[in-house]
């Protein structure tokens, strides 16, 4: 196993420019993704703490289905129904009979982020869970409008009972893009494919998208531990 350092330099003969806008695309896909996932954990969340047992069965069904399968398998359900999908509604809406294809960089930030709104369901309940009940007590025989007890105090306590959870949501969605490369998408995998396919050096190339999203990673998790360390300033450590 030898290492063709002669690939990895900037310019057109060379790759380190390729995978630099692959590390954009890929960290750009994850900050895209994070978001509808923690929508989609919040509202989940919401629905199995409801005294509604319809929105609590929905919630379950959303949660079991989505961890339960790949996520490989919700790209390509997502990719190739969804085209199937749009060619249906123009057709039988507008009369439109032409090819319709989603923009890949659109089903990877949807795919993966049903994949971590599944996870971070879990973990917004448990971190609702955890408040003191308390505190929500205290609030209510306050006075304090339910906008306000959410505003001030249930949102604050499970963002920072959540911050540890959501760290593992995010490393999570950050190593799913890394699927979105067999629809096309290039990113960190998909360049590093390319470059082990034209140089015949793959070693090489998967050593260093090995490198970038070990980086990656760790940089994330330095990230939050400063955001867990920020939000549990004041709390006193038992």
């Amino acid at each position: 196993m030898k290492v063709n350092i002669s690939v990895l330099a900037w310019g057109s003969t060379a790759w380190v420019d390729e995978f630099a806008r692959g590390t954009l695309m890929t960290v750009a896909v994850a900050v895209c993704s994070f978001p509808v996932g923690i929508l989609l954990g919040s509202v989940f969340a919401a629905a199995k703490l409801s005294r509604f047992s319809l929105l609590r069965f929905l919630a379950d069904v959303y949660t079991t289905v989505v961890r339960g399968i790949p996520e490989l398998l919700i790209i390509f359900l997502v990719f190739f129904g969804g085209d199937t999908l749009l060619r249906y509604v123009a057709n039988a809406v507008f009369g439109f009979e032409g090819y319709i294809e989603l923009p890949v960089f659109a089903v990877g930030v949807l795919c993966i982020g049903i994949s971590a709104g599944a996870y971070a369901t879990e973990v917004i309940r448990a971190a609702v869970i955890a408040i003191p009940t308390g505190q929500i007590e205290a609030a209510v025989a306050m006075g304090l409008e339910r906008t306000v007890l959410l505003r001030r105090i249930l949102i604050p306590q499970a963002a920072r009972f959540a911050l540890p959870g959501l760290g593992n949501v995010w490393q999570l969605a950050l190593k799913d893009t890394s699927l979105i490369s067999v629809v096309g998408l290039v990113e960190i995998m998909r360049t590093a494919a390319i470059g082990a396919g034209s140089f015949k050096e793959p070693f090489t190339f998967y050593l260093v998208a090995f490198v970038i999203f070990l980086l990656l990673s760790s940089i994330s998790n330095q990230g939050f531990l400063r955001a867990e360390k920020w939000a549990n300033r004041g709390v006193r450590s038992r």
